[in-house]
C-alpha cells in the first residue's frame, strides 16, 4: 500500500468531526505517562519539524502498541478497538511495531493477526522482518510455517540463515530443498551455508546427505576447510569406514592441518569398537603432537569402547583411575559408563564405590546409573537390594519404564523367582507401561527354566494374538525344553511357525531337534535334519553328533553311524570314549569284517 502524502492527521485518524475537533487527543491518550496536556503537546510538536514530528508519532504509537500485544493475552479481539485510528494496513508502520516487538513468536502472531483481517496486503520488507526474526531464534518450524502460509520468497542472505537453522533443526531434506531454491535463483550458498548443511548431515547421520553435498561443493567450485574435511571424516565413522577416516585425517596432518576434537573423538570411538587399540594410541600421541590436547569427551569413548568388549573392561577401569590421578573430573556421563561396564563383571564392590563417590562430589546418578547398578545387581542374585534402589530410583521421580522392568523381571527369572517376576509382569499395565518383546522373551525363559514349559507357551500365544512381532530367542528355548521332555512334534510346529512368521532360527535350535528326533526313535528324520545342516554349511554340535551316532549304533545301523562319524570327524571333533565303545561293541556282536574295516579307515584318514 503507498504511502499517504497527507499531514499526520491524515495518516492516524479518521476523518469524522471527533477527531477532526482535536487531532492530538489520541496522542495525549496513548503519551507514555499519559500526563502530557493538550497544550504542552501542541508546542512539543510545533518545535520539531514535520519529519520529525512523523517519526517520533510513529514510534510512540509502535511501542505502545507493542507493549498492549506483550501485556494482554487475547490482544487480537480488543487492537483494533484500542487504536480506532490508526492505519495497520501502513506497511511503515507495521514495519515499526515489528522492530519494537523484539519477539520473534509475538511478531509472528501479530503478523498473523493482520493477514486475518479484510484488506491486508502482504509487504515483502515486513515478511522479510518476521521471517528474520524466527530463524534467528532458531524457530525453524514457526519459519516454514510462515513461509508456507505467506508464499512470499525471502531475500537470499535470509534463505541461507534459513538453511543453518534448518539443519540445526535436524530438517535436512527441507535444508536441501532451500539448497535447490538458492541454485535455481543462480546463487551459490556461502561457505558457512556448506559447512552447517554438512555438520547438521552429520549430527543426523544422513552420511547420503554429506556425499551428495560434498559432490556439489566440488561442482560449484568450493573449496572446503579443514571442518569440511572433519565432517567428511565423521561421515566415514558413521558408516564403520574407520580406516577410510584416518587415511583422510593423515593427509590433513600432512598438509598442516589440524581437525577438531570432535574428529579425533569420533576416529577414537570407531577404533575402539573395532579392537584397533594400537590405533586409538596412535590417535593420542598425534592430538599431543599437535598441541590438540584430549580432553575428558575423548578419554570417555576410549572408556566406553573398552567397557564393550568383555576382555578390555579391566583395561577401561585402570585407565578411568588414572584419569582421576590425573586430575581429570569424570562427568556423570563416564561414572555412568564405568559402574556398568564393573556391573558387566560382576565387580559390584567397586561399582557400589563408584556410586557413592559421584554422589559425594555432588553428581546425582541419572536413570541409567540407576538402572546399571540395579541390572549388577540383579545378576548377582541380590535382589533385596536391587529392588530397594528401584524403590529409591522412583522415588526421585524416575518413571518406570519398559526397560526398568525389563531388568527387574530379568533378575528376578534368573534366580528363580518367577512368581515374583510375574506379578511386576502384571502390574505393567495398570501402569500403563508397554510390555516388549523382550519382556515376553524373558519371562518365558524364566519359566522354561523352571520347567513351566505350558506357561511359556501360554505366553508365546499371548503375545502373537496381540500382534507383537516375535523374535529368535521367543522360540529357542520352548524348543530347546519341549526337545528335552520328548515333544519333539510341538517343537516342530514352533519350528514351523517361526519360518511361517519370517524368523530365522538360531543354529541350536536344529541341534534340539535332531537330538529330540533320535531320542523318541525317529533316526531316519535326525539324520534328515542333520544333512540338511551340513548342507547350509552349518555347524552342529559335538553332542548332536555322538547322540545321533549312538542312536544308530543301538538300532544296528552301523554304515549310517560310522558316516556320521566321518562327517564330525572331518569337522574337527574328536570322538568320544564311550561313542567309540559303543561302535565298538556292536561291531563285536555283528562280527561286521567290513565296518570294522571301514571304522578303521575312516580313523587313520582323520
Amino acid at each position: 500500500m503507498a504511502r499517504p502524502s497527507s499531514s499526520f492527521a491524515n495518516l492516524f485518524l479518521r476523518q469524522n468531526p471527533r477527531t477532526i475537533q482535536n487531532p492530538n487527543h489520541q496522542i495525549r491518550n496513548i503519551g507514555v505517562g499519559g500526563d502530557i496536556s493538550g497544550e504542552a503537546s501542541i508546542q512539543n510538536q510545533k518545535q520539531l519539524n514535520p519529519h520529525q514530528q512523523k517519526h517520533q508519532n510513529f514510534t510512540e504509537i509502535a511501542r505502545e502498541v507493542s507493549k498492549v500485544i506483550r501485556s494482554r493475552p487475547r490482544w487480537e479481539q480488543t487492537l483494533l478497538s484500542d487504536f480506532p485510528t490508526i492505519n495497520f494496513f501502513d506497511p511503515n508502520f507495521v514495519r515499526e511495531v515489528l522492530k519494537h516487538q523484539n519477539n520473534a513468536f509475538l511478531s509472528f502472531r501479530f503478523f498473523h493477526w493482520l493477514t486475518s483481517l479484510h484488506g491486508f496486503v502482504l509487504d515483502p520488507s515486513s515478511c522479510n522482518l518476521v521471517f528474520c526474526g524466527l530463524v534467528e531464534a532458531k524457530a525453524a518450524d514457526a519459519a516454514k510455517s510462515f513461509l508456507d502460509c505467506t508464499h512470499f520468497t525471502p531475500e537470499p542472505a535470509s534463505l541461507e540463515l534459513y538453511i543453518q537453522c534448518l539443519c540445526e533443526n535436524g530438517s535436512i531434506d527441507e535444508a536441501l530443498a532451500v539448497f535447490d531454491q538458492l541454485k535455481s535463483l543462480n546463487i551459490t550458498p556461502s561457505f558457512a551455508s556448506w559447512n552447517s548443511a554438512l555438520l547438521g548431515s552429520v549430527r543426523a547421520e544422513r552420511t547420503d546427505v554429506v556425499w551428495k553435498l560434498y559432490g556439489e561443493m566440488m561442482e560449484c567450485g568450493v573449496a572446503g576447510d579443514v571442518d569440511t574435511v572433519g565432517y567428511l571424516i565423521q561421515a566415514f565413522c558413521i558408516e564403520k569406514k574407520v580406516s577410510n577416516g584416518y587415511e583422510l585425517l593423515r593427509q590433513v596432518l600432512a598438509d598442516g592441518n589440524v581437525p577438531s576434537n570432535v574428529t579425533f573423538n569420533k576416529l577414537i570411538s570407531g577404533f575402539c569398537n573395532d579392537g584397533h587399540y594400537s590405533r586409538v594410541s596412535a590417535l593420542l600421541h598425534t592430538m599431543i603432537a599437535k598441541n590438540c590436547a584430549p580432553d575428558i569427551y575423548t578419554y570417555q569413548e576410549i572408556i566406553r569402547g573398552l567397557c564393550k568388549r568383555r576382555t578390555m573392561r579391566v583395561e577401561g577401569f585402570r585407565i578411568f583411575k588414572d584419569l582421576k590421578d590425573r586430575g581429570y573430573a569424570p562427568d556423570r556421563v563416564m561414572y555412568t559408563t564405568m559402574i556398568h561396564g564393573l556391573c558387566k563383571m560382576k565387580w559390584i564392590g567397586d561399582a557400589r564405590k563408584l556410586w557413592f563417590e559421584m554422589i559425594h562430589k555432588g553428581i546425582l546418578p541419572s536413570e541409567y546409573t540407576y538402572l546399571s547398578l540395579i541390572y549388577g545387581l540383579c545378576k548377582i542374585g541380590n535382589i533385596e537390594e536391587a529392588q530397594e534402589l528401584y524403590k529409591k530410583m522412583c522415588d526421585r521421580r524416575f518413571r518406570e519404564t519398559t526397560i526398568s522392568c525389563n531388568i527387574m523381571i530379568g533378575g528376578l527369572c534368573l534366580h528363580g523367582r518367577t512368581k515374583e517376576a510375574w506379578d511386576l509382569f502384571e502390574e505393567m499395565p495398570q501402569k500403563t507401561i508397554v510390555r516388549d518383546v523382550i519382556t515376553y522373551n524373558t519371562l518365558i525363559q524364566g519359566f522354561c527354566k523352571e520347567g513351566k514349559i505350558d506357561e511359556g507357551l501360554k505366553l508365546l500365544h499371548e503375545f502373537l494374538e496381540q500382534g507383537l512381532q516375535p523374535s529368535t530367542a521367543s522360540y529357542t528355548v520352548l524348543i530347546e525344553k519341549l526337545c528335552e521332555v520328548g515333544h519333539v512334534h510341538e517343537a516342530k510346529e514352533l519350528w514351523e511357525d517361526m519360518q511361517y512368521r519370517g524368523v530365522e532360527p538360531a543354529v541350536c535350535t536344529r541341534d534340539f531337534i535332531i537330538t529330540g528326533l533320535s531320542e523318541q526313535g525317529y533316526v531316519a528324520e535326525a539324520i534328515e535334519w542333520l544333512a540338511t545342516m551340513l548342507r547350509s554349511r552349518l555347524r552342529p554340535r559335538k553332542e548332536t553328533f555322538e547322540r545321533t551316532i549312538h542312536c544308530l549304533s543301538q538300532g544296528d545301523k552301523l554304515d549310517d553311524a560310522l558316516l556320521i562319524i566321518d562327517c564330525m570327524l572331518k569337522r574337527g571333533f574328536a570322538v568320544g570314549e564311550s561313542i567309540c565303545h559303543s561302535v565298538v561293541e556292536k561291531l563285536c556282536e555283528k562280527n561286521s569284517h567290513h565296518v570294522g574295516t571301514c571304522l578303521v579307515d575312516i580313523l587313520e584318514h582323520n
